[in-house]
């Protein structure tokens, strides 16, 4: 099996990439959706992060706002949540790559996650691919998906920017790049080239 990690910035659009890789046949994991469920109250992560953060980070019902956290976190104490969360993460990826090796030892498996990077998690991948945009269409697409006004997206944005790696760093260290600053047929193009990349790489890696 071949483990494929897929990273980049803040709203560059990973999640609609992957989701391309995933029609080709991939195996998919979101660390963010992973990173949801470990959020539920009761849970060791939940403990922790408000015994970290504090109870003002909780809604009325005592579920933790992300919104809130994220405020809290970026950019100065997003280690500080890291540390808490991204072991956990990172294991339960474990397990799930494990659980697709045994089904599937031919699989191409992706993990999509913004901070793999600034986590070390990338080094368990065979392969690394970046996604890339530019900083207008970051605001756009952040204002679309979190119905802030342009100008409030922008800051978050730039905000969060500064807990990330910059993203032509990403781009040296990845094995691949896709440019999202286009077309979605320009993407599914890139998309298409690395797939069938990525599965020579996987027949090679199973000899």
């Amino acid at each position: 099996m071949l483990k494929v990690g897929l990273t980049g910035g803040v709203a560059c659009g990973k999640t609609t990439i992957t989701s391309m890789f995933e029609k080709r046949g991939a195996h998919v994991a979101l660390a963010d959706a992973i990173g949801h469920s470990l959020f539920e109250p009761g849970s060791e992560v939940y403990d922790k992060v408000v015994a970290t953060f504090g109870d003002e980070i909780l809604n009325p019902d005592k579920t933790i706002s992300r919104p809130k956290l994220a405020n809290l976190a970026f950019p100065s104490r997003i280690q500080e949540l890291n540390a808490i969360v991204h072991p956990v993460v990172i294991a339960r990826q474990d397990e799930w790559m494990a659980e697709i090796a045994r089904r599937d030892p031919h699989a191409i498996a992706i993990v999509e996650a913004a901070l793999m990077i600034e986590a070390g998690a990338h080094k368990r991948f065979d392969k690394l691919i970046a996604v890339t945009c530019n900083l207008e269409q970051k605001v756009e697409r952040f204002t679309q998906r979190s119905e802030l006004s342009p100008a409030q997206a922008r800051t978050e944005v730039e905000r969060r920017m500064q807990a990330q790696i910059p993203e032509d760093q990403k781009a040296r260290m990845a094995d691949y790049v896709i440019d999202n600053s286009g077309t979605l047929e320009h993407a599914e193009a890139q998309v298409e080239q690395i797939w069938q990349e990525l599965r020579r790489a996987e027949a090679v890696h199973s000899v």
